[in-house]
């Protein structure tokens, strides 16, 4: 019988299709975090929505490092006004040669070299039709993110989770799939968790995978996070519509949730350092998802650019102890 891993070294290629805007702060470290990878024959495919600082340029200097052995670099170009991230997806796609594609967002970075092998894995069940991984936080992260994250990705993994919940920053599916069921552009957010809920419909299942981890570097404003939640809760009355959110949930899960993230805070000895932000970013999360609930009609180039292009550009367990060396990234 075959071991995990053996499979895990038997793994084919894949594909990495990652979305960029003005990303020249990270896109170099995710793709040294890529070039590091076990997984040796990677195809890397940025969509690039119009970037007006150096980020097609800082990637345009790891062509050396992706050509020949199988790995190869292509940038991908899309206008602003026609970015959605399913509309960037399906972009990517679409030049995609593997029948296993890894999606990444530019801000986020591999923690260990076995990143994708991990992501990978659960592939080898021919019923799993999307696999994602964990993801943390860096020192830049809202106290209250970083409670997010240890909610949403704990640190056992579940290979067929019950729920179409995913996050395609850190993200793998099928390509075979994708041909039948694309990403819906129409969506301002959570194409992941629509694509896996209409993927769970037709009889595949999801896997969660714990030790495929990246960093995931959020350092937002106070409107940037009213208006991420806003989106996503305009794009969740969209997935399921009879779902709804009212002004006594604002204020229910506010105070629960803050008074959860101050607890946390204050036996890690930080609260006085995160109190304030851990009230104005809770504050913004649920009365964003209320104003978005009560959002209709089309994402017309006036929410895109309030959503996309703004401007100025649970508890944490114990974390099991891996036999791999993380990656060494340079500053």
């Amino acid at each position: 019988m075959m071991t995990a891993d053996l499979r895990l070294t038997l793994l084919p290629g894949c594909s990495i299709v990652i979305r960029a805007n003005n990303e020249e702060a990270h896109i170099g470290r995710l793709l040294q975090g890529i070039a590091e990878q076990t997984v040796e024959h990677v195809e890397v495919i940025l969509v690039d929505s119009g970037s007006t600082d150096h980020t097609v340029e800082i990637a345009e200097s790891f062509r050396e490092t992706f050509s020949g052995g199988g790995r190869s670099l292509q940038v991908i170009h899309i206008r602003p006004e026609e970015f959605t991230f399913g509309y960037a997806l399906n972009q990517g796609m679409a030049h995609a040669t593997q029948e296993l594609v890894a999606i990444a967002s530019a801000h986020v970075y591999p923690v260990y070299p076995d990143w994708l092998e991990r992501l990978l894995a659960p592939f080898a069940d021919p019923q799993i039709a999307l696999a994602y991984g964990k993801q943390r936080g860096n020192v830049h992260s809202r106290f209250a993110e970083q409670q997010i994250f240890h909610h949403w990705y704990p640190e056992r993994s579940q290979p067929r989770q019950p729920y179409p919940f995913c996050n395609n920053a850190n993200a793998a599916i099928r390509r075979r799939l994708w041909e039948q069921q694309r990403y819906d552009e129409t969506l301002p957010g959570l194409e992941d968790l629509d694509w896996g809920h209409r993927l769970m419909g037709l009889g595949y299942a999801i896997s969660y995978m714990a030790e495929a981890e990246i960093i995931h570097v959020h350092n937002e404003t106070p409107r940037r996070v009213y208006n991420r939640y806003r989106r996503e809760a305009m794009a969740f009355k969209r997935i399921f519509p009879d779902e709804h959110f009212h002004w006594w949930d604002v204020l229910r899960h506010f105070s629960a949730n803050a008074l959860s993230d101050l607890a946390h805070a204050a036996r890690q000895r930080q609260l006085t350092a995160h109190l304030l932000d851990i009230l104005w970013f809770r504050w913004m999360q649920f009365s964003g998802t209320y104003q978005g609930y009560r959002k209709s009609g089309p994402l017309t180039w006036q929410l895109r650019q309030t959503f996309y292009y703004p401007r100025g550009m649970g508890t944490a367990g114990q974390t099991p102890a891996r036999k791999i060396e993380p990656i060494r990234y340079n500053e």
